[in-house]
């Protein structure tokens, strides 16, 4: 008679063996990707753009599903409570890890509700100015700030959004009082930041570039490591003066149900990492301004633990909550 250890030995060979043959089979029909943010958002422009490459190279239609609301709640808590079968995956962003913080409570956990596939990208936060504002740095910026204590206003795409967690760092490391004035959405706060009914914004990088060489906007700096191909004369914000201000940067990454198994995971941060790996797809995500990244599933799961730590300690320091 077999003992319990063969059995059970018997029974994890099967099990393995069944989930390869899942994973070799997937995907078999169409998988929906959760976009917790209005269509023509950066999230949403960059997803899209990964979606139809990412559908050629499976042979299935990966499909983005619009969930908007509650800077990203509504659609991330439709994706955690989906089944976990790697037919419903969720392209989160920052709000993702700024959220449990800003809001006090969501519907899931952020980290044990969710499978990491892949960190796809960073989106550089860039402080964009009307041209009628008689800055032309970000020190002049910060002088005027401090001249006018609680005058200056500056946009975002809501509450709780990067370029509102953005605004709230800036005020904090460069000890000036400005007032944030909540948008639903970043294309409506860039417009009125363009007509001057706004003076600035923190704005993700996405399309920025030709805004600013059109002259609609002038950008002071961007918060990455290093300068742009984009914006060659835009210094980084380390430069202007906010060293670390770069580590703020919203983020775009895969996530699937928690529960998926392992080799569905695996089978998607491979394709996901293929086709980031395409040369059109590198060059659309480098004229947009996304900086590529691409990790593995376990390096994923640490970055969204210490940027959740990271952001409940910004957040607590600016007294940024939701109202």
């Amino acid at each position: 008679m077999p003992s319990v250890r063969s059995k059970l030995t018997t029974a994890l060979a099967l099990a393995m063996a069944a989930g390869a043959a899942l994973a070799q089979s997937y995907p078999a029909k169409p998988v929906r990707v959760i976009i917790g943010y209005a269509a023509g958002g950066p999230t949403d422009v960059l997803g899209r753009i990964i979606a139809m490459k990412l559908s050629t190279n499976v042979g299935q239609t990966m499909f983005v599903e619009n969930r908007p609301g509650a800077n990203s709640i509504i659609g991330t808590e439709v994706a955690a409570k989906a089944a976990p079968d790697g037919y419903t995956l969720l392209l989160a962003s920052i709000g993702h890890t700024v959220n449990p913080s800003f809001y006090g409570k969501v519907p899931y956990d952020a980290i044990r509700s969710f499978a990491p596939i892949t960190l796809v990208a960073t989106l550089p936060l860039v402080m964009v100015v009307n041209p009628a504002l008689p800055v032309k740095t970000m020190r002049d910026l910060v002088a005027l700030a401090r001249a006018k204590p609680g005058e200056l206003s500056f946009g975002s795409a809501g509450n709780g959004s990067s370029p509102h967690l953005g605004g709230e760092l800036l005020k904090t490391m460069a000890k000036i009082n400005m007032i944030h004035v909540p948008y639903k959405g970043n294309g409506p706060a860039l417009a009125d930041v363009m007509a001057g009914q706004i003076p600035l914004m923190f704005y993700p990088v996405v399309g920025v570039a030709q805004n600013v060489n059109a002259g609609k906007i002038r950008a002071l700096a961007i918060g990455a490591k290093r300068r742009l191909d984009e914006l060659p004369q835009v210094p980084t914000m380390a430069e202007a003066g906010f060293p670390g201000f770069e580590e703020s940067a919203p983020w775009i990454g895969y996530l699937a149900p928690a529960a998926t198994p392992a080799d569905i995971v695996n089978k998607l941060h491979s394709e996901v990492l293929r086709t980031l790996t395409d040369a059109e797809v590198k060059d659309r995500m480098k004229t947009l301004g996304a900086v590529l990244v691409g990790n593995t599933p376990a390096e994923f799961a640490t970055f969204l633990r210490a940027d959740l730590v990271k952001w409940a300690n910004v957040i607590k320091a600016a007294g940024a909550r939701a109202n």
